[in-house]
């Protein structure tokens, strides 16, 4: 689980792996993640920028407008929720990143996503 706030933005994210969607060399996790916003201006979410890491050493960036289609416009108090995947090639993992957000009045900054752990709970010892 990851829980991060910046600049009153707090993003949790919790991964979660799928045994039933997994093989012996894909191995399938979803996260999900809930925005919200605890700052007195409102905000927009406009682009992220995932980092993810499998067990080889292998980093791969992820970089985009939005979350899963939509760019969440979010006032005090208000929340945005949802869910997506990542399939590794290893049981481990782990992911990192950020949100690019907008203020009310123009000026951006990047809400930070603390690392999570991508793990099949049957391969950890």
């Amino acid at each position: 689980m990851s829980n991060t706030v910046t600049d009153g933005v707090r993003i949790r994210v919790v991964p979660q792996f799928h045994p039933e969607r997994s093989s012996l060399d894909r191995f399938f996790f979803s996260y999900t993640v809930e925005i919200c916003n605890e700052g007195d201006s409102t905000v927009q979410l406009v682009a992220r920028h995932w980092i993810i890491t499998d067990a080889n050493g292998q980093v791969d960036h992820v970089k985009g407008p939005g979350v899963v289609g939509e760019t969440p416009r979010l006032g005090h108090m208000q929340y945005f929720r949802y869910t997506s995947f990542c399939p590794l090639p290893t049981s481990l993992g782990a992911m990192h990143g950020s949100f690019q957000m907008v203020r009310e009045d123009g000026t951006t900054f990047d809400a930070q996503i603390e690392a999570f752990v991508l793990a099949d709970p049957d391969q950890m010892n």
